[in-house]
């Protein structure tokens, strides 16, 4: 099956996208969603972001806490950053330990950002962000993100834009330490490659018809976002920029794959 496309206007969007979406838009686009039909839930929701400003500070629940306020599970997701400007960052932990009274007072102040472990980025790197992970993404960054397919985001410090914060929520759920970094890896350009393995999903880079990485593992939903080429799912063509899912490996054909990620879950 095809996911439908959707482009989403947002004020700190670009207007002009990579390549796979004809470049220029006309318009401002911050995200680029993929919807299934209706009556077809995901488990996952993959979705493209272009960055020209600061995206807000915000913390998501893991799924006991989740599940304490009525939602299924909790939320947790990941970035692979397709290109980054030289200055730019993301916004992953805290720089130091600090107590939830000094984090939500800094927040308040305007003073957080003080406190955020700003990592510099480039094309290539990946990031997987456990539920609890303080975070923000950067201005001049594309990237595609891979996260559980639920609305709950607790938004700590938005620079003063008129948006409703969540800080005693934020402050229950949030890990107030840095982020762990063996959940980082630099993915090789020209490679099949692991990037995340485990639960609630599983991640993958496969180049060309090279799917050892994918080897054993076993899935009930299985979303195709090719980089480069095509690739077939279930009969249907799944073009660079565009995203299908299946519920079984073996209902994607990678004979015309240049690169793709795959989500499983």
């Amino acid at each position: 099956m095809k996911l439908k496309k959707k482009l989403v206007e947002k004020p700190w969007g670009q207007d002009v996208l990579p390549g796979i979406f004809k470049g220029e838009s006309g318009k401002r686009i911050g995200e680029i969603w993929f919807e299934a039909p209706d009556g077809v839930i995901p488990q996952l929701m993959t979705k493209y972001l272009f960055t020209s400003e600061k995206l807000s500070v915000q913390v998501h629940p893991n799924d006991r806490q989740a599940r304490r306020i009525g939602f299924s599970h909790g939320k947790e997701e990941c970035w692979f950053i397709l290109d980054a400007e030289p200055h730019s960052v993301l916004g992953l932990g805290l720089n130091k330990k600090v107590s939830a009274t000094k984090l939500k007072t800094a927040a308040l102040l305007g003073e957080i950002e003080d406190l955020i472990d700003w990592k510099p980025v480039k094309a290539g790197d990946f990031f997987f962000v456990p539920a609890g992970t303080i975070h923000a993404i950067g201005p001049d960054i594309s990237l595609l993100e891979v996260q559980q397919n639920v609305d709950i985001t607790y938004r700590i410090y938005d620079y003063g834009r008129p948006r409703e914060l969540h800080l005693e929520e934020a402050m229950a759920v949030a890990k107030l330490t840095s982020y762990d970094m063996k959940y980082f890896r630099e993915v090789p350009n020209d490679a099949s490659a692991s990037l995340f393995v485990g639960t609630p999903f599983s991640l993958f880079q496969i180049v060309g018809a090279d799917a050892e990485p994918i080897s054993n593992t076993a899935s009930k939903e299985w979303q195709v976002i090719p980089l480069e080429g095509s690739v077939t799912v279930r009969g249907k063509l799944i073009k660079a920029g565009e995203c299908g899912i299946c519920p079984r490996f073996t209902d994607i054909d990678l004979s015309q794959n240049g690169k793709s990620l795959i989500a499983c879950s």
